[in-house]
């Protein structure tokens, strides 16, 4: 019987070592550029479930401010329309570790290309590079329409970055349900928020 259960313990875990070996082939086949890159993806945000921002007028909806797009949020004239465009062309998009296409994307990339469609700059591919090397810190009261969102995880590192758009929303690619409209205030952003950023320009 204690010989079954280590021959058991021990196909396990090198099934377990095999399949971390091809995720993190794959990772250097595709996407990865360098070893930032890897180490803040071990890094990663961990996976948040939460229930879908809820907006306060039906999609579509038409008001004497402007209209509710498919974010779920009322654009107006004097909101970067761009910006509520080329995040919508992404919305729904699910998540992938480490991926950048509309098949499944990261946090930074979802932002990188967000930031090259609306603004035509280039940012770094992980959230703790972003915020190192991208932007200039912001107070969470100081936060304005396009500005990044950082967060960290239990490591205590930056590992999450999405695109504040107003009234306490923001825009990511969250680990279990892809591109989304999440609020600051939700339980667990609120508890892992670290800092506000503003592009260098």
């Amino acid at each position: 019987m204690r010989r079954c259960v280590t021959l058991l313990l021990a196909s396990t875990v090198m099934a377990l070592s095999f399949s971390s070996c091809s995720s993190f082939k794959k990772f250097v086949n595709k996407d990865v550029e360098d070893e930032d890159f890897i180490i803040s993806q071990l890094y990663a945000d961990e996976y948040v479930e939460e229930k879908p921002f809820v907006p306060q007028k039906p999609v579509g909806t038409v008001t004497s401010n402007g209209k509710v797009g498919k974010l779920g949020i009322e654009v107006t004239k004097s909101d970067n329309k761009k910006l509520y465009d080329a995040i919508e062309d992404w919305y729904g998009t699910p998540y992938k570790y480490g991926g950048c296409s509309k098949q499944g994307v990261d946090c930074s990339c979802f932002v990188g290309n967000v930031f090259k469609t609306v603004y035509g700059v280039a940012l770094k591919r992980s959230a703790h590079d972003i915020y190192e090397n991208n932007c200039t810190p912001v107070a969470k009261d100081k936060l304005k329409e396009g500005d990044f969102v950082f967060f960290t995880n239990n490591n205590k590192r930056v590992s999450h970055v999405g695109i504040y758009l107003k009234d306490g929303m923001f825009a990511h690619s969250s680990t279990s349900r892809g591109v989304m409209v999440s609020k600051l205030d939700n339980s667990y952003w609120k508890q892992h928020f670290y800092k506000g950023g503003r592009l260098k320009r």
